[in-house]
Parts: structure tokens; C-alpha cells; sequence
């Protein structure tokens, strides 16, 4: 599937993303509200990983195998990630756009997070994990990153038990789509 970059890329500045529909195909959806992984002091972690974070249990790569986290994200029983979008990650990779950030033992891929890059704003696709706690040292790993690299605002898009033990919350679209149209405009390098 061909698709214009510019064209995707303008829909997540405004607040969309691409899902699978039933059908197969692909469709853009907005949400009421968006789950926030703070990029500040209100992020956290479970106790149980700060064993695994210290004693650097794997290690952090970029975009060293981008279609197996796309693969590994879309191996579920039910994913949203399809051949078609998959097609769309991997030519937004290609213009620069979208980012792979994985946890690595040896040459085992353990885990990682699959995401879009707006200017400032790292909007979270999917994350998975082959070895327990590879995706958790992936996320707390991407948060420690965005920060340094003056990022604003990272989209998890929808809150779940598991994004809330490290400190997500929502927020309602009108007050998204303000962070996110400030977010957009600062020029931040992910890579």
C-alpha cells in the first residue's frame, strides 16, 4: 500500500491515528481522551524493575530491527496492526518518522515500542516483549531518552492498568490537541 508520508504525518498532527477496520483496510480514528506518559517527575516505576534496570539486564538499541518490533507488536490474537499498516510504519521509518526503541539480550530482541515522531511529540503505536520485563526496561529506557532529547509530550494514546503503574493518566481531547500543537512545532531530533 503507497500512501503520501505528508499526508499521515498531518493526520497524527492533528490528533489522529491508523487502525485496521474490520474489513481489513485502514481508517483514521480520534479519540475523546488520550492516555499521557509524563516526560516529568510524575513517572514512575514498579519497585520489582529497579533490580532489572540496575543490573542492566539488556540493552537499548534504536531501529536495530524495526519490522521485528513491528512484527512483535502485531503478534497478537488481536492486533489493529495489519500488513497494510505495517506497510505505513515501515515508509514512515524510511522518511524518518517512525522509531523502534528495544531492549536487547544479546542478540535476542527482548522487547520494544513502536512509535511516530511529530516534532516534539512521540506518539506510542504498540509495545510487546519475547523475555519478561523487556518491554518495562524499553519504556522506562524511551521515557529517560525523550527527556534528554527535549521532547514535550509522549501519546500512549489509551490508558490501560498496565501504562498507569508508571504514572499515565488522560486527558480530554481539547486539552491534547493544545499539547499536541505545541508539541509538533518544536524541532526535536528522536535519533
Amino acid at each position: 500500500m503507497e500512501i503520501q508520508v505528508s499526508d499521515i504525518i498531518s493526520g497524527y498532527a492533528e490528533g489522529l491515528f491508523l487502525m485496521a477496520d474490520e474489513g481489513g483496510g485502514l481508517s483514521w480514528y480520534g479519540s475523546r481522551s488520550h492516555a499521557i506518559i509524563p516526560l516529568d517527575h510524575r513517572f514512575r516505576y514498579p519497585k520489582s524493575l529497579r533490580r532489572v534496570l540496575n543490573q542492566n539486564w539488556f540493552e537499548v538499541a534504536i531501529n536495530r530491527d524495526f519490522m521485528a518490533v513491528c512484527e512483535g507488536c502485531s503478534d497478537r490474537e488481536t492486533t489493529w496492526i495489519s500488513d497494510d499498516l505495517k506497510s505505513v510504519y515501515w515508509q514512515l521509518y524510511q522518511a524518518g518518522f517512525a522509531y523502534s526503541f528495544e531492549t536487547w539480550q544479546g542478540d535476542e530482541l527482548a522487547g520494544g515500542v513502536l512509535g511516530i515522531v511529530v516534532g516534539g511529540a512521540f506518539i506510542g503505536e504498540s509495545m510487546f516483549y519475547r523475555i519478561p520485563e523487556g518491554s518495562k526496561v524499553a519504556l522506562v529506557k524511551l521515557v529517560e531518552h525523550l527527556r534528554k532529547r527535549g521532547f514535550l509530550l509522549f501519546d500512549a494514546q489509551m490508558q490501560n492498568p498496565h501504562l498507569a503503574r508508571f504514572g499515565a493518566y488522560e486527558i480530554k481531547e481539547k486539552e491534547y490537541n493544545k499539547w499536541l500543537s505545541i508539541a509538533i512545532k518544536k524541532p526535536c531530533q528522536f535519533y
